[in-house]
């Protein structure tokens, strides 16, 4: 966290890591984002919104056939445009 108790870039990328990795579910990440996501008055740079935005709804259905909204090649490369966008 940071002096604002706002979480880190460092921890939302945490959050992509261990939703792949099967430590962390996609509901619980989730309610994780959508804490910061709906919480009136921070102000988030651009890249720390978007990765917020991106795990929000992380757990959506696909429909009927079951799975994801998202798959995993998806969040795959949402972390992979995170970590490219943190080095520019």
């Amino acid at each position: 966290m940071d002096v604002g108790g706002r979480p880190t870039l460092d921890e939302i990328e945490d959050r992509f890591v261990e939703l792949l990795a099967g430590r962390l579910s996609r509901g619980e990440g989730d309610r994780w984002a959508a804490r910061w996501v709906l919480e009136d008055g921070i102000v988030w740079d651009d890249l720390s919104w978007w990765a917020l935005n991106c795990l929000h709804g992380i757990d959506l259905p696909a429909g009927g056939g079951g799975g994801y909204l998202h798959d995993d090649e998806q969040v795959k490369a949402w972390l992979a445009e995170l970590r490219e966008r943190r080095a520019r």
